[in-house]
Order: C-alpha cells, then structure tokens, then sequence
C-alpha cells in the first residue's frame, strides 16, 4: 500500500510513519521544512516538502496514494486562522478527487461537531464537513481531547503566579485529556487495516479529570501541593495571552476554546460516544510535567 502523511513527523505522525514502514508499505510524508527531511528518510520513508497551502503541489504529493493522513499544521502568524484552516482542507479533499483515493483518515478534534464557535477548532469541523460530502471515499475523522501537553503551557502561571488557570475549569465538571501515543495508536491502527466505511467519526481519550484534580496532581509531581486552579475571565485570559506574545488573531481563537469548553459544548458530543480510554494517565503526564518544569 500506498500512504501520503501530512503534517510533517511530529508527536503522532512519528510513530505512525515508523509502524507503516515496518509492515512493509511504501509511505510519503509532506513537510515544509527541508530540515526534516533527513529524519524523514532515516524512518524509511520518502519526504515531500512544500506547502499544504499550495493546491498544485498536494495534488502532486497525493498522486498514486492509496490511503492518506490529513491534518492542518498550526500556522501561530496569521490574521485569519479560519481562511487558512479552510485553504488547506480545500487543498486536500481537491487533491483526493484527483487522485482518485479510496481511504483517508483525518486529525480532527474534540468539538468538531459544533462546526462553528470553538476557535481552531473550526478549521477542523470545516474540513469533517467538506471530507463528508465526498462520494465513494472512506474517510474516518479522529477526535482526540485537551491535548495533555498543552497543560505544559501552564509551567510559566504556576511559577510567576503560583496557580494554575485558564477562563474554563475551576469545579468537579471532568475535562477529557489525551496523550499523543494514545492518538498515534488508533491511528496507526486505521491506517493499517483500513476497515472502516462511508463517513465516521472516532473520540480518542486517555483520561476524564476535572481540573482541580489535575492542579491536585501536578501540584504534588512538581513539589506544590495545594497549588489551586483558577478560573480566569475571558479579558484576563485573553490579556495573559496577548502579553504572552500571541498574536490577537490566536489568543482570541483560544478564548472562544477555552469559552466552549467553559459551556459544556465542545465536549458535548463526547459524554454521548464515549471510547474506550487510552493507556496513559494523568499520573503518569505528572513526571513529564515535573520533568519540564524542573529544567
């Protein structure tokens, strides 16, 4: 088989691309850093680099694939994430078409169903929609949680200010977290058996938390206990983000996150189709949240 993997080899992608070249399939991966490409062929793969935003090129890199892997890289400069999110799904569903492919498994999200009102989430949701509107395409979109590693982002609040926050959490309401080996499980296993039809979706989750226990638990892994969470409002998370050096554009997209998430919508949709929790959990994102904040 033939397989086209987008996004580089980062957290997920990695182990993916490592499990299709040991079973012996011929894989692609699209880069826009020739940096990369080194470590791309040292996995056994053959790298492409070039621009997802650049029609002509995917539609190129996706010629004679059997199965492929999307997901929209994070793009942290722009002055509209949503027109960009939407230029690359256009890019890969017209690519698709052309090429005639059969099987795509794409990196959706948590909240993808909302379509609208979740921040970068959004893009995501655009791109479900255009892949669900595809004939004679198998397509199967992966929707993990709160990203555990995003939790490392909150290493500078406990160190300058003592707590943990955001302008969500703050009660006993579970917030659903992920690990990225729990993401690149399922989705070695899809891509490798190929077995789903039609249009699907599929949650990913490690664990359900609520956000005082993850202040709980990684308080005591970094030696401060009783550390609380705070829940901010939407103005002062936004002002942290914007001093933080985020662009307006992104520190609003993760405000109306982080305000769906506050609402119950974003994780909605999951309480009704729960999966089978992954293999890691918070205590064990504990020792690398330890680790990161001791260095």
């Amino acid at each position: 088989m033939n397989y086209v993997i987008t996004g580089s080899i980062g957290h997920i992608s990695k182990p993916v691309v490592a499990q299709l070249v040991a079973a012996n399939h011929q894989v692609t991966v699209i880069t826009s850093n020739p940096e990369r490409v080194a470590d791309i062929e040292a996995l056994g793969a053959t790298a492409k680099v070039g621009s997802v935003e650049d029609a002509t090129f995917i539609t190129s890199a996706f010629a004679g694939a059997d199965a492929v892997y999307l997901m929209i890289p994070p793009l942290w400069k722009t002055d509209n994430w949503l027109a960009y999110q939407q230029t690359v799904a256009d890019n890969y569903v017209a690519a698709i078409t052309a090429n005639n492919i059969k099987y795509v498994v794409q990196l959706s999200s948590i909240g993808a169903h909302m379509r609208k009102g979740a921040g970068p989430i959004d893009g995501l949701g655009y791109l479900e929609e255009q892949l669900l509107g595809l004939q004679d395409v198998n397509t199967i979109a992966l929707r993990p949680s709160y990203f555990f590693y995003n939790l490392l982002n909150q290493i500078g609040l406990v160190k300058q200010a003592g707590i943990f926050g955001s302008n969500f959490g703050g009660g006993d309401e579970k917030l659903v977290l992920v690990d990225t080996t729990d993401i690149a499980a399922v989705t070695a296993e899809k891509l490798l058996n190929l077995s789903f039809k039609g249009f699907s979706t599929q949650y990913i989750a490690s664990d359900e938390v609520s956000t005082n226990e993850i202040a709980q638990v990684l308080g005591e892994a970094i030696g401060k206990p009783g550390t609380p969470w705070v829940t901010f409002t939407d103005e002062q998370s936004l002002q942290g983000m914007l001093g933080a050096g985020l662009d307006a554009e992104i520190a609003n997209g993760y405000i109306a996150l982080g305000a769906a998430i506050r609402n119950g919508l974003i994780q909605a949709d999951y309480w009704q189709n729960q999966p089978t929790l992954g293999k890691v959990k918070l205590a064990d994102f504990a020792k690398v949240f330890a680790a990161a904040y001791n260095a």
